[in-house]
C-alpha cells in the first residue's frame, strides 16, 4: 500500500461521472488508477443481500494492488487496452444534475450544520438515472435496470481469493460452451487486463445485448484464445433483489412489496407447480409511496400467483423487468393471490 498515494471519497456530492463509473450499490469499491486519470482496474463486487463481503477477500485485493502496480511498471506501453476502462459519457457529468437531486444537495458537506442530511449517497446516484427514465415515459434499460452483471449470468464463478480466475463453471451454460473451464486465468477480456472479478463485471456492464466478447486465458502454462457467448435476454438473468437500488424499485414496480421466490416445499403444500408464478410476499411497506400495495389491499404471506396476465414462474428481479419495462406509471394491472389457499383477486397501481 506504501506504494500508492490513497484517496478516500466519503461523498457521492460533485461526483465526476465521467472519471468515476462503479457499482454504486457497493459498500467498498476502490479505483486503480494513475495520476494522468488512467484507470488500470476497479475491485469490489457484491451479490448478497446479507454478506457485503461474499465476493471480496484481503488475498484477492493483495493481488489486484499488485496487478496495478505491474500496470504501472509498464505505463504507458500498454495505454491502448486501457482506454476502455473509461466509460461512456454518462447523461449527467455530476449526480446533482439528474431532475430528482436537483436542488436537493450541494457540491460540499454542510459540516457546519446538518452534515448527514447534506451527504448524498452513492446508491442515489443508480436512483436518480432509473427515475430519469421513468420520470420520461421511457422503460428502463436492461444495462440501467440489471447493472454490474456478476460472472454468473454467463455460467462463470470466480474465485475471490484471486484475480480473475475461474473456480466452477456451471453445466449447459454459455460458459461452458465456450469453453471455459475451472482454473483458467482470465488475463483479458475485450482487450483489456483484468485486475479483479469486478473487472469483468465492467466489461459485462458495458456489453451489447447480445454478442460474443474475446477473452485471453492461462490455462497452466499455455495462453488460450476463446470466446464468450451472450445470448440474448443474458443480462435479464442477474439477481438485483439484494441491491439498495432495488428498494425503490419495489416502490415503483409492486407497491413497496418484498418478494422471495416459494420454496419447494411451499410449493407442494400449496399444489402450485413448478412452472407457476409463486412470489412470497415478505414484507408489505408501510409508509407514503412504499403502502401502496398495503393499501390495495396486499397482505404479508400473501403468494402472488399471477400478475397482468403473467402467470410463468419469475424471480422477483424478473417481475420488475417486465413491469418497469413494458409497463409505464399510472398503469394499474390485475394481481392474484393465494390466501390461507384461497384464490383473491387485487389490482396494483405502478408508479
Amino acid at each position: 500500500m506504501d506504494q500508492f498515494v490513497c484517496v478516500r471519497l466519503v461523498q457521492a456530492n460533485a461526483m465526476d461521472l465521467t472519471q468515476f463509473q462503479f457499482d454504486f450499490d457497493l459498500t467498498f469499491g476502490t479505483f486503480f488508477m494513475n495520476a494522468d486519470k488512467t484507470i488500470y482496474g476497479r475491485f469490489g463486487s457484491r451479490s448478497d443481500r446479507k454478506d457485503a463481503m461474499k465476493d471480496m477477500t484481503l488475498d484477492g485485493f493483495r493481488k489486484a494492488l499488485a496487478g496495478a502496480l505491474e500496470l504501472h511498471k509498464q505505463y504507458p506501453a500498454h495505454k491502448a487496452s486501457l482506454e476502455t476502462k473509461r466509460g461512456p459519457v454518462p447523461r449527467v457529468k455530476v449526480p446533482e444534475e439528474y431532475p430528482s437531486l436537483k436542488g436537493r444537495y450541494k457540491p460540499t458537506l454542510d459540516y457546519e450544520g446538518k452534515v448527514v442530511q447534506s451527504c448524498m449517497h452513492c446508491h442515489q446516484v443508480r436512483d436518480a438515472e432509473r427515475l430519469s427514465f421513468r420520470a420520461e415515459g421511457k422503460p428502463i434499460p436492461d444495462e440501467v435496470l440489471y447493472p454490474w452483471p456478476m460472472p454468473d449470468v454467463v455460467g462463470l464463478a470466480l474465485d475471490p481469493k484471486e484475480k480473475a480466475v475461474v473456480k466452477t463453471v456451471v453445466t449447459g451454460s454459455s460458459a461452458e460452451r465456450d469453453g471455459f473451464k475451472p482454473g483458467d486465468e482470465i488475463l483479458r477480456l475485450e482487450g483489456q487486463p483484468l485486475l479483479s472479478i469486478a473487472d469483468v463485471q465492467w466489461v459485462l456492464h458495458n456489453a451489447p445485448p447480445e454478442g460474443t466478447l474475446k477473452a485471453e486465458v492461462l490455462r497452466r502454462v499455455e495462453k488460450i484464445a476463446l470466446n464468450l457467448t451472450l445470448r440474448p435476454g443474458w443480462r435479464a438473468r442477474s439477481d438485483i433483489s439484494w441491491r439498495v437500488t432495488s428498494w425503490d424499485l419495489r416502490r415503483m414496480a409492486t407497491g413497496g412489496l418484498l418478494l422471495r421466490e416459494l420454496p419447494a416445499e411451499e410449493r407442494q403444500r400449496t399444489n402450485l407447480p413448478g412452472d407457476q408464478l409463486s412470489l412470497f410476499v415478505e414484507h408489505v411497506g408501510e409508509y407514503g409511496d412504499h403502502a401502496v400495495a398495503k393499501r390495495a389491499g396486499f397482505l404479508k404471506r400473501d403468494i402472488v400467483i399471477e400478475v397482468d396476465g403473467q402467470t410463468g414462474a419469475m424471480t422477483e428481479s424478473r417481475l420488475f423487468g417486465y413491469l418497469l419495462q413494458k409497463r409505464m406509471p399510472g398503469a394499474k394491472l390485475p394481481v392474484t393471490v393465494l390466501r390461507n389457499g384461497e384464490r383473491i383477486k387485487l389490482e396494483l397501481a405502478l408508479q
